[in-house]
């Protein structure tokens, strides 16, 4: 072989084996080469070696930083040529944007701008495809990124889910052809198109050009038009709807080398609770010198009109800096806002502070938001006060003290005056930590009582506690009843763990109540509530409980809250009813002897339905005593329902009464009675008491049927009563009957002119009558016609009787009798027939009589008969 040969395949190797070695270390040597192009202080780094791949250059990995920050990354970046065009393409290409402040600037010397159109030319013929691209902290507008580039036109094109575009630029012409941007609080995208003039020397504005828009938001009843329009150094950007006239925003701007300055600027908005307007005003000056160079100074007022005239609340910002490491912007907040039933009041001056992405806003001494007038159709508000001096917010959280006043009163409730007083720790809901303590009092009119409250507890990341809770009142009073000292405390503190996986709400409340006196002269002795909470929120939890009164209860309660009604159950264990002895004043003189009680009740409350409850009330083998009465073998069943103000009684069956006997001067016995239907009632709903009877004087007493609104007569029947032992309990002591009496008195309850219509009294038998002498002597000797019928009735059988009787509505009766028998005096039987007729007002008749010898006196005073008779 010849040295030539020789020659020619050492290079070939040589040639082979650096270019081996060139692509084994080109992740060494590459990142120092490209540092002379790029920027001081900046690297770039390989993930790994490069290979070949389907005819192109494949990276796993290239990372951009400057100084220890990332400012980019990309993943499995290919690089190729096919059909004389250049191919770019990655997975992923994350930049993010804190990175920006930290480019170095500095340049021994600037170079001259290069124009649009040579930056054109310098570029290639090239495709750029990238699955994704993302801008940091904005990820959520990250999308897919397609390039087609060459010097004449270039195409961009960029697909997400909130951001789409598509533009393409030839040679100074840019014509937007589509973006859309998914906004929240838009129904739809914002769409938007336009064509723009853009400078030869891409460091300024566009000439000229023109942007229109589309906007569909909820709380806007039609489409919204934006535009932006500008000629040279000069343009308008105006927000319109449809069917107004009038633009909602209207902005004139111009640029000049020293400044942007928008002046003049108007906004409205007539979709809220009342329309409020305003200005705009804003200068950036030294705009050229990026964000850290520029000023900012500006304006923005709104205009408000309600209760007491015109406000004004005006922003003032500046003159300050925002920056993207360190921005100082002041502002200030101050006016008046007047709405339709309140007042605002705001004097908060403050300073926008740190980075530009990541700003902090401290409120300066002095800050304060006051609020008048009136919250609810009652509540006057005279003033709320937030003290916001020293309060940091950032997307930290807030920091610094809280703090809340309120006064108020209510025309009818009363009135009251909260604190609220605590701190803040970088603080947002289910994040860091908010400590607070609360205090108050206030007087509530309608039950005469004076309130207060205090307390403690704190939001620490997801978990709410109330710590301490101690409210009450002085005493409750509200119909007859007073209640001493009612108050609420905590047994364990109010816990609320706001977690999506395992939510759980738990508490234990305490409320006692001392001595509860009743105007009628009884008391219920101290009483006690305790209720457990346990659930996933305080809109969703179980409770339990029970109620204690020593010796009353213990009455046990359980149920649930679900957010919207309120369901429980109630059982009321079997208890003496001498407990009870204390309800009743001393003066009745009435002692409870014996008998139990139980109950079981279920409820629910709900805003829709009202207060709806059913359940059972059962007295059993119950015994009463009075000075003039004994009450014994009291057995009293009550089923019920309650909805929507109504009552209705005998839900499982009649309410029923029984009682085995009443000692009096009467003795009753086997007193009966039955109750079913509503309260109130009406025609559609009537309450009807049925089974009505009592055994009284050796005969009976009954009503078959009482329906309320009454349609018919309610008949009470006397069967078989004993004359005989009604004289007995009377006791006239100078009169004496034997015999038995039926009747039937017609009832009328809800009638405009009677009480008893058509009543009738009859002897079921024969009857006796026997006057004492001496009585009937001194009757007598008051005349002779008087004497005659006293004669007559000094010993009488009556073989037939009856009465009639009506009872007009205020107490006016009418009896008429006829008397048939037989009279025995001086050893002679003569025949009897006397013709009765008496008036009385019935209610007097009832509060003369007390027995015994007021009836006595009663007869000796209306003895006048009208009598015929016939001697045998």
């Amino acid at each position: 072989m010849s040295r030539g040969w020789k020659l020619f395949i050492i290079a070939i190797a040589a040639a082979a084996v650096l270019s081996g070695a060139g692509l084994l270390t080109l992740s060494w040597w590459l990142p120092r080469l490209a540092g002379f192009w790029l920027p001081a202080a900046t690297t770039v780094r390989l993930d790994g070696n490069p290979r070949w791949r389907s005819g192109a250059l494949w990276l796993p990995g290239l990372r951009y930083r400057t100084g220890d920050c990332e400012l980019a990354k990309a993943s499995n970046v290919t690089l190729g040529r096919a059909a004389g065009r250049w191919t770019l393409g990655a997975t992923l290409l994350e930049v993010n944007s804190a990175c920006f402040s930290k480019l170095s600037t500095s340049s021994d010397q600037p170079a001259a701008p290069r124009s649009l159109a040579e930056w054109q030319s310098m570029l290639p013929k090239a495709d750029v495809a990238i699955e994704r691209v993302s801008l940091l902290p904005w990820q959520s507008w990250a999308g897919a990124l397609r390039l087609n580039l060459d010097p004449q036109r270039q195409l961009i094109h960029w697909q997400g889910e909130n951001l789409s575009l598509r533009a393409v630029l030839a040679g100074q012409q840019l014509d937007v052809q589509s973006l859309a941007l998914s906004v929240a609080g838009m129904t739809d995208p914002i769409t938007m198109n336009g064509l723009l003039t853009l400078p030869k020397i891409p460091d300024r504005l566009p000439d000229s050009g023109e942007l229109a828009a589309t906007l569909k938001t909820a709380s806007v009843p039609q489409p919204l038009r934006a535009s932006l329009n500008w000629q040279q150094n000069s343009g308008t950007l105006s927000l319109r709807a449809q069917d107004l006239k009038e633009p909602l925003l209207l902005l004139p701007w111009r640029v000049s080398a020293q400044q942007i300055a928008i002046s003049q600027g108007k906004w409205r908005w007539p979709w809220a609770a009342q329309p409020v307007s305003g200005g705009v005003t804003l200068m950036l000056k030294d705009w050229r010198q990026g964000l850290p160079g520029m000023e900012v100074t500006g304006r923005l007022n709104v205009l408000t009109q309600g209760r007491g005239g015109k406000g004004n609340v005006v922003l003032s910002v500046g003159p300050g800096h925002l920056d993207w490491t360190q921005s100082q912007l002041p502002f200030r907040l101050t006016g008046e806002s007047k709405l339709a039933q309140l007042l605002f009041f705001a004097g908060i001056p403050g300073k926008l502070q740190g980075p530009l992405l990541d700003p902090v806003l401290r409120l300066q001494p002095g800050a304060l938001l006051r609020m008048r007038g009136r919250l609810l159709s009652t509540l006057e508000v005279d003033e709320a006060r937030w003290p916001l001096s020293g309060v940091a917010v950032s997307s930290a959280g807030i920091e610094g003290r809280l703090q809340a006043i309120l006064s108020a009163h209510d025309t009818q409730m009363g009135r009251f005056r909260l604190h609220l007083d605590g701190r803040a720790t970088g603080f947002w809901p289910d994040k860091g930590r908010w400590r607070w303590r609360y205090w108050g009092d206030g007087l509530m009119a309608p039950l005469a009582a004076k309130w207060d409250v205090k307390g403690c507890g704190s939001w620490q990341d997801r978990q709410i506690e109330l710590a301490s809770l101690s409210t009450g009142f002085d005493k409750i009073r509200y119909g007859g009843v007073t209640m001493a000292a009612p108050r609420l405390t905590l047994v364990e503190p109010v816990r609320w763990l706001r977690d999506e996986k395992i939510p759980a709400f738990s508490a234990s409340l305490r409320l006692n109540a001392q001595r509860t006196s009743l105007d009628s002269g009884g008391y219920l002795p101290p009483a006690e509530l305790m209720l457990d909470l346990n659930g996933s929120d305080p809109a969703r939890f179980l409770y339990k409980g029970k109620l204690t009164a020593d010796p009353v209860g213990p009455v046990r309660i359980q149920g649930r809250w679900d957010g919207t009604r309120l369901r429980g159950q109630a059982w009321w264990p079997q208890q003496s009813l001498r407990v009870f002895q204390s309800l009743l004043n001393d003066d009745l003189k009435m002692s409870v002897r014996g008998g139990t009680l139980k109950a079981q009740v279920a409820f629910s409350a709900a805003a829709d339905q009202g207060f709806a409850a059913g359940g059972h009330w059962v007295v059993s083998d119950g015994s009463v005593r009075t000075p003039d009465n004994q009450f014994t073998g009291i057995d009293f069943s009550l089923p019920f329902r309650l909805q929507a103000g109504q009552w209705y009684f005998g839900a499982k069956g009649p309410v029923s009464l029984r009682i085995k006997a009443i000692k009096n001067q009467f003795a009753l016995k086997n007193i009966r009675a039955d109750l079913q239907g509503w309260y109130p009632w009406s025609t559609a709903r009537p309450l009807r008491l049925s089974n009505v009877g009592v055994e009284v004087l050796g005969g009976e007493l009954s009503l078959l049927s009482l329906q309320l609104p009454q349609t018919e007569a309610a008949t009470l029947r006397l069967k078989a009563i004993s004359m005989s032992e009604l004289v007995t309990a009377i006791q006239p002591k100078k009169i004496a009957m034997s015999g038995r009496v039926d009747g039937a008195l017609p009832l009328w309850l809800q009638n405009s002119a009677w009480l008893v219509k058509e009543g009738w009294i009859t002897n079921s038998g024969p009857l006796t009558l026997r006057l004492d002498k001496d009585f009937a002597d001194a009757l007598a000797s008051g005349n002779i016609a008087t004497g005659a019928a006293m004669d007559w009735l000094r010993y009488m059988e009556i073989s037939r009787s009856r009465a009639t009787l009506n009872i007009d509505n205020k107490g006016e009766m009418t009896m008429t009798a006829q008397v048939n028998g037989t009279s025995r005096f001086s050893d002679k039987n003569q025949h009897v027939s006397l013709h009765y007729t008496q008036q009385e007002n019935i209610f007097q008749l009832w509060r003369s009589l007390r027995f015994g010898d007021n009836l006595q006196s009663w007869t000796e005073q209306h003895a006048t008969l009208s009598a015929q008779g016939k001697t045998e």
